[in-house]
């Protein structure tokens, strides 16, 4: 009997759907949002928001998320994960009304900073409550589906933008969350048990300011040299600024007791590997993301919600092999997997700085589709990898930990990327702005939007504006896309040589089965 007892809870299956759900509104979210950015910049039909005040409506959720997910986790532990995930599903559904009745792109970035308060305090207790309801052996397979809910909304969002956009005005993207926000606070009410850690840590307010500071501050002097070029001293200030505070941010986190990161665990080849490739990916792929949908709807000329079938490539990948990576780890190991997910996952970023305004549209879904393949096959084994590197009780740190690094490589990699884009861009339509009157320049220059926008009030003329604001963009993409297949590759040498790969013990483990759950449980 011993032997095949386990040790989950017995509606964890139910409470894993119940989890999903509470994922998925928050990344529906985001995947909406990509597909929007276009119509946002729209001064008629949005709210005429600049590339730098798009950026900031991305990045103002990332970062205020990233920055309290330490902070958040340690309070979930303390004070009850189910409490925790109802709360912020509330703040989530409220913080979209107001996103969807925003009069302009300030009031909308403060309201997504609103939003990203609500999502820290979903995300790390999703990973939590799964640590704490399954068994070590049936762990792997749940976070498989888990991420596999990325990959859902993936799915849903784009298609599910499209038509909203296609139909209603722009403020439905944002209320789309609050029935899913609805359904997922009744059935958390009704399945998700109550579970805390018996000995919390402290709360690092220090530390949780540092880094919000830091991170913002780096990320402004980025985005707005993007914008309007790097040579005013203000925004040097701002990098090294913000650099100086995260450094002050790591030097704090290794003397405090109870530190919001524990900078020691990146001791652990084993930990502070798999979230290195995160950080790296997302930095990447999130990037991208940002400029593909402007390259699909103004260069190519698709509508939102052609835009979005165009993602679904990624999005099918991500649902069909997230779940089944856990299979592939224990066959092959965790090393070959993620190996094989980041060639993919470069390779998919590299191919768009060959796209041009002819490229085949099927050669853009087959791209997708590839980059979908390859970050399926990273993210469920390097979490597994950084949840099993740390006891259950501790389950929230390691969640904040990988999300936390992902949601800031994300929000950095749509700055640094975004600013490339920018500055090269400006570079190359100048020569073609040069004749048109001061205001119109100035709106052509600062992003491909603009330009369309100054087309449209020139009339027949306007044709000669929207061809060198094409060309433009297509070579400032290629550039973004080259630097950001860089930094995927990058996490290749990073698994080969820190990553473990499968264990050599494996094997020798049939033996001994009733050892098994003992041993998970302290992994």
């Amino acid at each position: 009997m011993e032997l095949t007892h386990n040790t989950g809870h017995p509606r964890r299956w139910a409470i894993l759907g119940v989890l999903v759900v509470s994922l998925l509104v928050i990344v529906l979210d985001n995947t909406v949002l990509n597909v929007a950015l276009r119509t946002l910049a729209d001064p008629v039909h949005g709210l005429g928001a600049t590339q730098g005040q798009l950026e900031w409506s991305i990045n103002s959720y990332t970062l205020v998320f990233a920055g309290l997910l330490f902070t958040f986790g340690v309070l979930g532990d303390r004070w009850g994960r189910k409490w925790f995930l109802q709360a912020g599903l509330a703040l989530f559904g409220l913080a979209s009304l107001l996103s969807a009745y925003a009069q302009s792109p300030g009031q909308l970035i403060g309201a997504r900073a609103l939003m990203g308060i609500g999502a820290a305090a979903v995300m790390p207790v999703t990973l939590s409550i799964i640590s704490n309801v399954f068994d070590p052996r049936e762990r792997g397979r749940a976070i498989g589906v888990w991420a596999g809910a990325v990959g859902l909304g993936v799915a849903i969002g784009p298609v599910l933008g499209g038509l909203l956009l296609e139909n209603y005005w722009w403020g439905s993207v944002f209320l789309i969350n609050v029935p899913v926000v609805l359904i997922g606070m009744v059935a958390a009410a009704l399945l998700v048990p109550n579970s805390r850690d018996p000995k919390p840590g402290r709360i690092d307010v220090v530390g949780v300011l540092l880094s919000v500071v830091g991170l913002v501050l780096l990320s402004y002097g980025i985005i707005d040299g993007g914008e309007h070029g790097f040579g005013r001293p203000l925004v040097w200030a701002s990098i090294v600024g913000g650099l100086v505070v995260l450094a002050a941010f790591v030097a704090w986190e290794r003397r405090v007791a109870y530190p919001s990161l524990d900078v020691r665990l990146f001791r652990v080849p084993q930990f502070a590997a798999p979230v290195a490739v995160i950080g790296l990916v997302f930095f990447a792929a999130m990037g991208v993301m940002f400029f593909s949908a402007f390259y699909l709807q103004l260069v190519r000329g698709y509508s939102p919600l052609q835009t979005g079938l165009l993602m679904l490539p990624f999005a099918a990948a991500q649902l069909v092999f997230a779940p089944r990576s856990a299979a592939m780890v224990k066959r092959y190991g965790g090393r070959t997997v993620a190996v094989v997910g980041l060639v993919l996952t470069a390779g998919a970023l590299g191919a768009f700085a060959f796209a041009t305004a002819d490229t085949p549209i099927w050669i853009i879904g087959v791209i997708f589709f590839a980059q979908g393949v390859g970050m399926a096959n990273i993210m469920p084994p390097a979490t597994e990898s950084i949840m099993s590197a740390l006891p259950r009780e501790k389950a929230g740190v390691g969640s904040a930990v990988s999300n936390t690094v992902r949601q800031v490589a994300g929000a950095l990699g749509v700055a640094v990327l975004g600013s490339v884009l920018s500055g090269v861009y400006r570079d190359q339509i100048a020569p073609a702005a040069e004749a048109l009157p001061a205001p119109a320049r100035d709106a052509a220059t600062e992003s491909v939007s603009g330009a369309y926008a100054v087309a449209e009030r020139l009339g027949p003329a306007g044709q000669a504006v929207i061809s060198a604001a094409n060309d433009a963009f297509v070579s400032a993409m290629h550039w973004a896309a080259g630097l950001s297949a860089i930094f995927a590759a990058l996490g290749i040498v990073v698994v080969l040589r820190w990553l473990p790969g499968r264990p050599v013990e494996e094997p020798a483990r049939p033996p001994e089965p009733a050892v098994d759950p003992e041993l998970a449980v302290v992994s």
